[in-house]
């Protein structure tokens, strides 16, 4: 079993996680709810878990492929209910950036697995209703 503590450590609602590991995360609100920019938000939390886990995934699989990665990023766009209390990730939308020997197809499908088939950060959003969508650049420059 998983283990997290959290405790409020910076008024009002600064709080911070501890894994089972000693690894620490700082969560708070926004500024306009009283929040004082000390950590993530924790619906942003979630994005960026969804694209640590998918990029796990991705990396993993495309060294398997034996594909050289040389720089990856992800910018990741979500939307959420309107005038909802929760308000739930509607939509959201993952741009993979990636460089080096990578053939575009073992991209594709490396990022396809990941998307439907092995991150479960994804699969937990679209159990709640989220539709993810995906694209990739492959060897572009900025």
């Amino acid at each position: 079993m998983v283990r997290i503590q959290l405790s409020l450590i910076q008024p009002d609602f600064g709080f911070e996680a501890t894994d089972q590991s000693g690894i620490k995360a700082r969560f708070d609100t926004t500024p306009t709810d009283g929040g004082k920019n000390f950590g993530v938000r924790p619906m942003q939390g979630l994005l960026m878990s969804l694209g640590s886990c998918s990029g796990i995934d991705v990396v993993s699989i495309l060294k398997k492929m034996r594909q050289e990665i040389t720089s990856y990023s992800m910018i990741i766009e979500g939307e959420r209910e309107a005038d909802k209390v929760p308000s739930l990730w509607q939509k959201i939308h993952v741009l993979f950036q990636l460089s080096g020997g990578i053939e575009e197809e073992k991209a594709k499908h490396a990022i396809q697995l990941s998307i439907e088939k092995y991150c479960s950060v994804a699969e937990t959003l679209r159990r709640a209703g989220c539709e993810i969508t995906w694209s990739l650049e492959l060897n572009q420059s900025n």
